[in-house]
């Protein structure tokens, strides 16, 4: 297997088109041609990437990742002042379920009748955020829906700072990329299953 770091702005994976071939997945199959795609992150987000180096450790971490034994932590930086009404800093969990916006895609919308299931959990960070009116936050997702974590936060009203997609135009304008980070994965290493756990430091 493979672990990158990937950098906002880069995608992970050939999109649509000559000028979005440039991708996280054709540089490691340059340098590692058995290099298989397993997951993805936004374009706009940062962090932790792994891939498969070849079919069968592709098959094995792929049915690790559907059977939820990855577990994700995100960093966030939201609009907002938010506080956690959980005690001692716990967990909080956004349940709300996530459909594909056909009107305006690629966004996603919450649709109680024909979303899909999708949870995530948050509580706040112990880093500062960088700036006023702003608060930093761990996030784990348990499900994993396109631009999950985004369209949650959108939902309870505090939108993640510098997002294009579903923060205002004023909102976007305060930072100069989307301040969300995939800073840490742990999953089975696909031959012997023992538990591996990588982290990158949050870049914002």
């Amino acid at each position: 297997m493979l672990v990158f770091d990937k950098p906002s702005g880069l995608l992970s994976v050939p999109g649509r088109g000559p000028d979005k071939q440039d991708c996280l997945s054709t540089r490691a199959q340059a340098v590692w041609p058995d290099a298989l795609v397993v997951h993805r992150l936004d374009m706009a987000t940062s962090g932790i990437v792994v891939m498969a180096r070849g079919i069968d450790a592709q098959r094995t971490l792929s049915t690790a990742f559907e059977k939820r034994r990855v577990h994700k932590r995100y960093t966030a930086v939201v609009v907002g002042a938010l506080d956690n009404p959980q005690p001692d800093n716990g967990w909080n969990t956004i349940d709300l379920p996530l459909i594909l916006d056909w009107l305006a895609r690629p966004r996603s919308i919450v649709h109680h009748e024909f979303g899909k299931p999708s949870i995530t959990h948050w509580r706040l960070a112990a880093a500062p955020a960088p700036g006023p009116d702003m608060t930093r936050l761990d996030l784990e997702p348990v499900t994993g829906r396109s631009h999950q974590l985004r369209v949650h936060l959108q939902a309870i009203g505090h939108p993640i700072v510098g997002d294009p997609l579903y923060a205002s135009p004023a909102q976007e304008a305060l930072a100069n990329r989307l301040l969300l980070h995939a800073q840490a994965l742990e999953l089975p290493h696909p031959v012997t299953g023992e538990t591996l756990r990588f982290e990158c430091p949050c870049p914002f």
